[in-house]
């Protein structure tokens, strides 16, 4: 097979390291791919929303399968087009994808369908929203409906930081079109979990649970990030949460796709708050996610392309996926000053000097004269496995020393259980 991957983060990084394990693959293409992936990859320079660009090289070059790693393509509908043009492709529809499109969207499908989630309330009209701040009480969690690089979602701590907000995000639109629409919540506690699901329109599989760290600071403080790390499996992730969530969550999820008349075919990739053994769906995305994948992906056994395979013919329920009982740790190496302004162009060292069981996936990358610089926020993610999640926290703590680059920063606890934070 001839294989297409559309992206250049670590979630395409890491989505390719185990599809090049398949003995079914000739060949890997990366559009636009990094230098990481470059060592599996041929890279193709094409950004990955550039739909008609993409469709065109994958035409040309005969492709026999198309992944879609990023939300952007996605949900300006890359599957629709591929598929009208007789490409396969995995990923959901753009129909699907509003999932992760539209915040609102997806808060009415959760309601609508029983499915447990934090109260909830829409607003289009900037004093609408401040006429009503804090309806929930504070902390309030204000989400720009949109697209925002996952970092649409803030939770003010009082009426000043929470006006603050909505004219950021409805006036000043710090997040472009995203912030037309707000959607305010109530603030949840608990402990957070990550549920990544294989779903071919009738059935949903749920892969192995992930824990992700979205604070940049350590003991889970400060503002909050893309991901800073995860770990695989999560500690809290018991028989009995999985049966409440099996029960109250996914199954809802797939009767309520069937009666919108939602399509669904590719990766649903649920957010979870856990709050005394009971769950309830913190927001979807539609694709892998990006730190989860890298620990997830590094666990399973069961060859990805037959897997997808499975899922774009609607044969999901037949399949047997097994999973390492191995414990992976994936640390972000992020730059100086992300989430906020940070420097790009860093030289990195190191990189060739991790032990093996570590495993380093380039998130924000690229070649320089010759050198790999930084040319992201999150930059790295050491990946490594262990008999225990002990042991692979402290191969990836011992490895991570090894690689450098001007302004690096990481967090000290990943891997650490959240519930005593």
């Amino acid at each position: 097979m001839r294989v297409l991957v559309v992206g250049s983060g670590g979630r395409e990084h890491a989505i390719i390291w185990k599809l090049a394990q398949s003995p079914k693959i000739k060949k890997i293409y990366c559009a636009p791919g990094n230098p990481g992936i470059a060592d599996l990859a041929e890279c193709v320079d094409i950004p990955a929303e550039d739909i008609e660009a993409l469709c065109q090289f994958a035409k040309e070059n005969h492709m026999d399968l198309t992944v879609v790693g990023p939300e952007v393509p996605l949900t300006e509908g890359i599957a629709d087009i591929f598929e009208k043009e007789g490409l396969k492709v995995f990923g959901p529809n753009k129909k699907c994808a509003q999932l992760e499109g539209s915040k609102a969207f997806t808060k009415d499908f959760l309601v609508r369908h029983k499915i447990p989630t934090a109260k909830y309330k829409e607003f289009t009209d900037l004093l609408e929203i401040k006429k009503e701040v804090g309806l929930f009480g504070y902390p309030m969690v204000i989400k720009a409906d949109g697209l925002a690089a996952g970092k649409g979602v803030v939770i003010a701590e009082n009426k000043e930081m929470a006006l603050k907000t909505c004219d950021e995000m409805m006036a000043d639109k710090v997040f472009g079109h995203a912030g037309d629409k707000v959607v305010v919540e109530e603030f949840l506690t608990g402990i957070e979990t990550s549920i990544l699901c294989f779903v071919d329109g009738n059935t949903i599989v749920p892969m192995v649970p992930a824990q992700d760290y979205k604070k940049i600071f350590d003991n889970d403080e400060g503002p909050n990030t893309g991901g800073m790390g995860t770990y695989s499996p999560s500690f809290i992730y018991d028989q009995a949460l999985d049966t409440k969530i099996r029960g109250q969550i996914l199954d809802p999820i797939i009767d309520g796709f069937k009666k919108d008349g939602l399509d669904f075919k590719g990766i649903l990739f649920i957010g979870l708050m856990i709050r005394e053994g009971e769950p309830k769906v913190l927001e979807f995305n539609v694709r892998f996610g990006d730190p989860e994948t890298q620990t997830i992906l590094t666990r399973l056994e069961t060859d990805l392309v037959d897997i997808i395979e499975s899922v774009l013919e609607g044969r999901l329920s037949e399949k047997q996926i097994q999973w390492s009982q191995r414990k992976t740790v994936c640390v972000v190496m992020a730059s100086g000053g992300y989430p906020g302004n940070y420097e790009k162009g860093k030289a990195i060292s190191g990189l060739d000097d991790v032990e093996d069981g570590v495993v380093v996936f380039h998130a924000g990358t690229k070649k320089k004269d010759g050198k790999v610089v930084t040319n992201g926020g999150r930059v790295l993610g050491v990946t490594a496995w262990g008999d225990t999640t002990e042991e692979a926290q402290e191969k990836a703590y011992k490895n991570i020393k090894k690689i450098t680059f001007e302004g690096a920063y990481y967090r000290k606890d990943i891997g650490r259980f959240m519930g005593d934070i």
